[in-house]
């Protein structure tokens, strides 16, 4: 292959590659792989700032859109080994001039490329700078938590997305207040609906074995009003965590008792005060029933709706902002209003020869109408798979076509031990007035389908449920399904024999 070499004069001390990946993340080792299959006589340069990096495990293609896979954290020496023609060098990128397509990094070395891939993530949004204040986003911060959580009496946790609520699920032993700016739990991926079918778990004993229920069911159609959901802007500083990250990882604090939640809904947080602080503004902490009546607590949490809560410390899960530094100085990229690097549909930021993929970039093309970018560990390896494709493609001055995988939004993962899945606009994203069909038994199974014009473009479902594939047909397919009404989820009605 072909490449022009950097034009800086000083070749000695500049080291060259065909292709260049920055992040050990999931759509960076995942763009790297794919890189080093289709270009296996090319020289691969994956540059990250730890020694780990975040490889994917046990993949399982569930229907046409829908994957399923475990993460494995392993040494970059060990990825290196397995790539023979791979370079995995361990150090911080801290400047890149997409002129003369060069990276100077901390090792003080200066590398340059053919084509680079962007994939380093995002940062954790803090809430407050303070030592009690801290988020979780990466194996390293994991540990910490767990550390802190074995002496933590009562902790505070901020946000309503995915780890947020993973994590209020799981402590145990430890009184949790949870604070979240939304009328409904989870709302940045369930609807209220599905929030109140998961609300009654979060209260559940988890050792208990739930009754046994005899199997409801309701139909319910209903005009919709837009999406409330509120999503979180994900992205961030180290490899993110994938899915599953909770398993097999003790959340226990110093009690021996179950977990103890309490949910302040529509709120934020107005300010975070140390003891002295809370004690110069004489403010008075808020009493709840059930939970620890003492005033000596190491930090305070002061909400919008005047509750004051002290604990021993903060959780902030309020999502991420794309990891653009120190990228966007000297360069011309294009930037979205949430902060990510601008791509087209072959992954291109509008610097050439430079890509991006996962939770860094903004997916500026045309959408098809049931796919919706989130910041999820599922797109971030469907993007650095993508990427690779056109990079490799684009070197050979090949016509590549966008992925399936964009026609539409399908994402798995789990939420109180349920299994969810969300398919297409899922909560009416940007869709017109629209219906929703629900389904639901207490304790077993929550599916809702979202509908415009008789015609299916989203779904929740929650449970062993074992329509995703039936789902995600139909609404691929876009099939008319008026004449079923109201019906269309009875029981009785087999789908899969209608339209698999």
């Amino acid at each position: 292959m072909s490449c022009e070499s950097s034009p800086d004069g000083n070749e000695a001390k500049v080291q060259h590659f065909a292709y260049v990946v920055l992040g050990g993340g999931i759509a960076g080792v995942t763009c790297t792989e794919t890189l080093s299959l289709l270009c296996p006589e090319d020289n691969i340069l994956l540059i990250t700032a730890s020694p780990l990096v975040k490889t994917i495990t046990n993949f399982n293609q569930i229907t046409k859109t829908l994957e399923e896979f475990d993460i494995k954290e392993e040494s970059g020496d060990k990825l290196q080994q397995k790539l023979k023609n791979t370079t995995v060098i361990f150090t911080r990128v801290t400047s890149l001039t997409a002129s003369n397509k060069t990276l100077q990094c901390s090792n003080g070395q200066t590398y340059s490329y053919c084509r680079l891939c962007l994939c380093c993530g995002g940062i954790p949004k803090i809430i407050a700078q303070n030592p009690l204040v801290f988020g979780i986003r990466d194996t390293e911060t994991v540990n910490v938590f767990q550390q802190k959580l074995a002496g933590a009496r009562r902790i505070i946790v901020v946000g309503n997305g995915g780890i947020a609520t993973e994590i209020v699920y799981e402590i145990e032993g430890c009184e949790v207040i949870w604070a979240i700016k939304d009328k409904n739990i989870s709302s940045t991926f369930v609807d209220g609906g599905a929030s109140k079918f998961l609300l009654s778990k979060l209260y559940e004993d988890k050792e208990a074995k739930p009754p046994v229920s005899k199997r409801l069911k309701y139909t319910h159609h209903e005009a919709a009003v837009g999406d409330s959901s509120s999503s979180d802007k994900a992205s961030v500083m180290g490899s993110a965590l994938g899915p599953d990250w909770m398993t097999e990882r003790p959340f226990t604090g110093q009690y021996q008792t179950s977990h103890n939640v309490h949910v302040e809904y529509l709120v934020e947080v107005a300010h975070v005060h140390t003891p002295e602080q809370y004690s110069q503004a004489q403010l008075k902490h808020t009493h709840l029933k059930k939970f620890i009546d003492r005033d000596d607590w190491p930090v305070y949490v002061e909400l919008t709706n005047g509750s004051v809560y002290g604990c021993d410390f903060i959780v902030s899960a309020t999502g991420v902002t794309p990891n653009t530094q120190p990228f966007l100085q000297g360069n011309d990229f294009k930037v979205a209003e949430d902060g990510g690097v601008c791509v087209s549909n072959e992954m291109l930021t509008s610097e050439p020869d430079i890509y991006a993929a996962g939770d860094m970039c903004h997916a500026a093309w045309e959408h098809s109408p049931n796919w919706i970018q989130m910041r999820l560990w599922s797109q971030a390896r469907q993007m650095g798979l993508y990427a690779a494709k056109c990079m490799r493609a684009h070197q050979h001055k090949e016509e590549i076509s966008l992925d399936f995988c964009f026609e539409l939004f399908a994402h798995i993962t789990k939420f109180f031990n349920y299994k969810v899945v969300l398919l297409g606009k899922f909560n009416g994203q940007g869709l017109p007035e629209h219906d929703l069909l629900l389904r639901t038994t207490p304790g077993m199974e929550y599916i809702k389908a979202v509908m415009y014009e008789g015609r299916m473009h989203g779904a929740v479902l929650i449970g062993e449920t074992d329509m995703e594939e039936t789902f995600e047909n139909l609404i691929l397919n876009q099939m008319d399904l008026s004449q079923f009404g109201e019906d269309l989820l009875d029981p009785g009605i087999d789908l899969e024999d209608f339209f698999d």
